[in-house]
């Protein structure tokens, strides 16, 4: 099977926890305080992975300069867009309660929640394809990381939506859609950067990683802390620690 077709695939099976996730978000009752709870093990597992294999592979590629630039311009260029998104309703997307817009109270908020998933999905789907860049491997740390981080993201959200009013087919609409495009995402990550210089796919890597951070602060640590504040420090912890052993037994 050519790499490429395989990148994608590996992005698609990230992505689909997603469905997962909104599945049980939507069909299922869950106390939010156990979504808010999930929500803090998802972001303890992106912190590390990002941390122990997106900038450390971002570092030993192309060394300080670019993991640094790469960072803080993945973050900035998120924010801003992430900014920009909450203006036109979008800024909930992540929550589980009833803070989300429904239609009727603002008309736009519909495309601006779906194009907001879409933003928060890319970057990690692209780093997929980028780790394969190197012996045509995956990084399963990384898929890993993000199919456990999916479904919290999932399930919060859609219980959110279904709060607001949204129906079955937007909501699985949306979800179908953004895994979809995490494939696609992943595929271009490999094919587009295969012939670019080290430098530049570390710099990229590390804009992916920026990216992420900038999401889980903006959009699922404020949910994680909201409803399980007392124990949401300590179940990151846990999360980042499940990662960082999957970092450790990957290496």
């Amino acid at each position: 099977m050519p790499v490429w077709l395989q990148a994608g695939l590996w992005g698609l099976l990230a992505g689909s926890a997603l469905l997962i996730g909104a599945a049980i978000g939507y069909f299922t009752h869950v106390p939010q305080r156990a979504i808010a709870a999930v929500m803090a093990f998802g972001s303890g597992v992106l912190i590390s992975a990002l941390a122990f294999d997106l900038m450390d592979a971002a570092y030993q590629r192309g060394g300080f300069l670019s993991a640094a630039v790469g960072f803080i311009g993945g973050a900035a260029v998120y924010t801003t867009a992430n900014w920009l998104l909450a203006q036109k309703g979008a800024k909930h997307r992540k929550r589980s309660g009833d803070q989300q817009p429904s239609q009727a109270e603002d008309s736009s908020s519909g495309l601006a929640i779906a194009v907001g998933s879409l933003l928060d999905g890319i970057p990690e789907s692209i780093v997929i394809g980028l780790s394969m860049l190197e012996g045509g491997a995956v990084s399963l740390v990384a898929v890993i990381a993000i199919f456990l981080s999916n479904i919290p993201e999932g399930l919060s959200s859609s219980a959110g939506m279904k709060h607001a009013g949204r129906s079955v087919t937007y909501v699985f609409g949306i979800w179908l859609g953004i895994a979809i495009i995490s494939g696609v995402a992943s595929l271009l990550g490999y094919a587009l950067f295969s012939g670019f210089a080290v430098g530049v796919i570390a710099a990229t890597t590390a804009t992916a990683a920026g990216a992420i951070l900038a999401m889980l602060v903006d959009t699922m640590i404020p949910e994680a802390f909201e409803l399980a504040h007392d124990f949401a420090g300590l179940v990151t912890v846990v999360g980042f620690l499940a990662a960082f052993a999957l970092t450790k037994l990957g290496g």
